[in-house]
């Protein structure tokens, strides 16, 4: 059945005359005669928090990922009612149930290929969130597969099924010819952000777009990336051009979920597009020895970061070598199109609004950074003395 039909949902029902099971498509209640949905908000019942419900029904595409349980969290924390979609196995997103009070987190399984799937998840919603996305291409999902194609088939669906909101987070350097700089060709990782949010906008025009920086915090790929054993050789880091040409904002991974909260509760959010930037900006090579500095790792102990260029065997073979033994995902970001994206400066766009626009108070690094990389310090098990190990200073704030 065409999505365009869809108007109402699928049951599974015992086929007449055959005993077995077959779906069979019922128009919704939901929809008034002419195909519209209701006013969801005139709904609204207590006071606004966990326990009330506050109008809006969202649907999260990529609720189990990074970004995805804390937008889950926070939306469940305002009586958000919440339809997770997922793929695989129920247990991995089965933890997401305990974000919203009882009987507001409901599952529903989905493949991003599968239009039926997409339309059942979004049929009562009236926001619906794209959050999936992909640093590597596997065999089966391709970078135009998931940021391309899967984006545009759910705000098409979405639009067919009435949908009055659609959040889509992009990357803040998506570009359709972006220069090479690790690699050897332009990254297909940034052509195929950029590509997605054309295919967001043809579909649905009142799409909100949320072009994000290297977003950190639990869990992170950024961060983590750095403090993995697999990033350093032995004591020494290699990093593009030293990382003494890259200039990185990066932004905290609560501040971006706040400012999706703030979109959907917003309308005059509707065909706009943000940029989720940290307040500061620093040096690649400043913010990578800070970090180490947080993790007892600095010079005395023997950390040392080179350009990458002056190690053109031994490196590349790491980053193959990791691919291979680890190819659902590579061990500390080791895979080029992460490399290149890790080279890249932020560039950002001073005519387009920022999360601040949209009432976030953004947490600077020196405040939440300390904290996340607590549990990567060496000599983590010793008592330490006061002051034994002492504080690195901050690293230096770019104009």
């Amino acid at each position: 059945m065409a999505a365009a039909a869809l108007t109402g949902h699928f049951v599974t029902k015992i086929k007449p005359g055959t005993g077995s099971l077959g779906v069979v498509y019922i128009k919704s209640a939901a929809y008034s005669s002419d195909g519209s949905k209701p006013n969801v908000a005139a709904y609204k019942r207590g006071t606004g928090g966990r326990a009330s419900f506050n109008g809006i029904v969202a649907t999260v595409f990529g609720c189990t990922g990074f970004v995805g349980r804390y937008v889950i969290n926070k939306l469940g924390k305002c009586g958000t009612q919440l339809i997770l979609p997922y793929r695989g196995d129920y247990y991995d997103a089965q933890r997401l149930k305990v974000a919203g009070d009882l009987g507001q987190v409901l599952f529903t399984p989905f493949d991003l290929r599968d239009e039926e799937s997409i339309a059942k998840a979004v049929q009562y919603s009236n926001v619906v969130i794209n959050l999936v996305g992909r640093d590597y291409e596997t065999k089966n999902f391709k970078y135009k597969d998931v940021h391309v194609d899967g984006p545009r088939r759910l705000a098409r669906i979405s639009r067919e099924m009435g949908v009055d909101r659609f959040i889509h987070v992009s990357y803040l350097n998506a570009s359709p010819n972006p220069k090479p700089l690790v690699l050897m060709k332009p990254s297909k990782y940034k052509i195929s952000k950029y590509w997605g949010e054309c295919a967001v906008r043809e579909e649905f025009p009142t799409a909100t777009i949320i072009r994000a920086s290297d977003i950190y915090g639990s869990e992170d790929r950024f961060l983590r990336s750095f403090a993995s054993v697999a990033r350093i050789n032995g004591e020494y880091l290699p990093l593009y051009k030293n990382g003494q040409e890259t200039i990185k904002q990066p932004v905290f991974v609560s501040d971006v979920a706040q400012g999706i909260v703030n979109a959907i509760r917003d309308p005059d959010t509707k065909c706009q597009v943000y940029q989720a930037v940290g307040p500061k900006r620093y040096l690649l090579a400043d913010l990578v020895d800070w970090f180490y500095g947080l993790m007892r790792k600095d010079e005395n102990w023997g950390y040392k970061r080179y350009d990458m260029k002056y190690d053109p065997i031994f490196f590349p073979l790491k980053v193959l070598f990791v691919n291979l033994i680890s190819p659902a995902y590579p061990l500390g970001g080791l895979h080029w199109e992460g490399l290149e994206k890790e080279a890249t400066s932020d560039v950002v766009d001073e005519s387009l609004p920022t999360l601040e626009d949209l009432g976030v108070c953004l947490t600077s690094m020196e405040e939440q950074v300390p904290w996340e990389l607590r549990p990567f310090r060496a000599h983590q098990y010793y008592m330490a003395k006061l002051g034994e190990f002492p504080t690195p200073p901050n690293p230096k704030v770019q104009s």
